[in-house]
C-alpha cells in the first residue's frame, strides 16, 4: 500500500461503517448510531483533504467517495422515514432527486459522452442540510429533544435544495447535452465572391 491510498481506504472503511450505522439507528441506540454517524463524517473531511492536499487524488476515490456519502445519507435517511422520524414525503423526495440524478448522468454518459461529475453549489448545500437534519434528528430522539421549529425549519430547507439541485443538474446537465448533440452552425462568410 502507498501513502496515496490512504484517501481510499479512510473512504472504504467508511463504508463498512454505514451497516453498523445503521443497525444501530434502526434499533433506535441513537447515542452510538451518533457517534458512528460523526466519526463517518469527520472520515470524509479528512479522506477529502488529504487528497487535494496532498495530491493524492483517484478515478477510484472519485467514485468510491460519492457512493459512500450516499449510502450513508441515503440509508440515514431510509432508516429515519421507517421510524416514523422524518416525513416520508421528504424521503421519497430525497430518493426521487438521486434516481433522476443518477439516471440523467447515465443517460449522458451512454448517450453523448462520458459523464464528469461535477457537484454544483447548491447540490453541496443539499448534502450539508441533509447531514445537519440527520444529526438533529438523531440528536432530538436519542439525546436532547430540540425545538420543533427547528427540525421542522430544517425539514423545509432540505426538501427546497433537494428540489432546486435536482432542477439544478437537469437544467445544467441538459443544456450541455444540447450543446454537445447540437454544435452551432457556422455562418456563411456574407462577403463571399
Amino acid at each position: 500500500m502507498k501513502a496515496r491510498d490512504i484517501p481510499n481506504l479512510i473512504t472504504g472503511l467508511r463504508i463498512l461503517l454505514v451497516a453498523p450505522f445503521l443497525w444501530l439507528l434502526l434499533r433506535e441506540q441513537y447515542g452510538a448510531a451518533l457517534i458512528l454517524f460523526v466519526i463517518a463524517g469527520v472520515s470524509d473531511a479528512l479522506d477529502g483533504f488529504l487528497a487535494k492536499s496532498c495530491g493524492w487524488t483517484s478515478e477510484l476515490g472519485g467514485i468510491l467517495d460519492p457512493i459512500a456519502d450516499k449510502l450513508l445519507l441515503m440509508g440515514a435517511m431510509l432508516a429515519l422515514g421507517w421510524l416514523h422520524e422524518l416525513p416520508r414525503w421528504l424521503v421519497a423526495l430525497v430518493i426521487l432527486r438521486d434516481v433522476l440524478i443518477l439516471g440523467g448522468a447515465l443517460g449522458y454518459h451512454l448517450l453523448v459522452e462520458r459523464f464528469q461529475a461535477a457537484p454544483l453549489l447548491i447540490s453541496k448545500l443539499n448534502t450539508l442540510l441533509q447531514l445537519i437534519l440527520v444529526s438533529a434528528v438523531i440528536i432530538h430522539y436519542g439525546l436532547l429533544p430540540l425545538p420543533a421549529t427547528l427540525i421542522d425549519a430544517l425539514i423545509g430547507l432540505t426538501a427546497l435544495t433537494t428540489v432546486w439541485s435536482g432542477a439544478a443538474y437537469a437544467w445544467c446537465w441538459g443544456q450541455r447535452a444540447w450543446r454537445q448533440t447540437h454544435p452551432p452552425v457556422p455562418s456563411r462568410d456574407t462577403d463571399e465572391r
